[in-house]
């Protein structure tokens, strides 16, 4: 079956909130997060203050990562349940920040520069990081919903919560690395070297390894 392409309507809102989150985050790194105000976004923008909290209903959300937390557990569901736990949740993690990063020449440099920045504002900023932590668990617990009947059960259900965790701990450790190297290493890699180390070498797929 294909994917539904996105209509005109959805197109456009899509445009406007990429774009609102760039200037965000470009005033936040330039002048601080505390010191810029929604209504400086919007301006810079060129929308209103309105039409910024229609597509991210607080301050925080300018700065967070759009987690494609459904195409991530879509992407574990549909792995096998014969593979480990840690390599079906390691394998979507690293595809999707291979989306993250992903692109051509100067796409790609931006998208880089994009993700680093926004990683920079949030190890920074105590309101960011709790925000983030939030994201990380509805994304666990959307990851835990996609393993369906391999998550059923009181010891089943521990057992996918306790690796879907651990396997986000090592995303979160490769992140922080990335934005220590300046975007030196490409991230997908850090990842999968972070969970690696984490779980040993059956943890990430051959063709990951590198």
């Amino acid at each position: 079956m294909s994917e539904r392409q996105p209509n005109l309507r959805e197109r456009r809102r899509s445009e406007t909130r990429r774009l609102v989150q760039a200037h965000a985050v470009r005033l936040f790194t330039d002048h601080g997060y505390d010191a810029v105000t929604v209504a400086d976004v919007a301006e810079a923008a060129g929308v209103s203050a309105m039409t910024v909290y229609r597509h991210f209903p607080t301050k925080e959300d300018l700065v967070l990562i759009d987690q494609p937390a459904q195409l991530i557990a879509e992407h574990v569901a549909a792995s096998s349940a014969a593979q480990p736990l840690v390599r079906r949740v390691g394998s979507a993690l690293i595809d999707a920040a291979t989306n993250w990063t992903g692109g051509n020449g100067d796409e790609q440099a931006a998208n880089e520069r994009f993700l680093l920045d926004c990683l920079r504002l949030m190890v920074s900023t105590p309101a960011l990081r709790a925000r983030h932590l939030d994201s990380q668990y509805a994304l666990q617990q959307a990851i835990v919903d996609a393993l369906g009947d391999d998550a059923t059960g009181p010891d089943a259900a521990f057992r996918a919560q306790a690796a879907t965790s651990a396997c986000i701990a090592a995303m979160h450790t490769a992140l922080t690395r990335w934005v220590e190297d300046n975007g030196h290493t490409k991230l997908p890699d850090l990842i999968a070297r972070a969970l690696t180390a984490s779980f040993g070498d059956d943890a990430v797929a051959t063709r990951r390894k590198g």
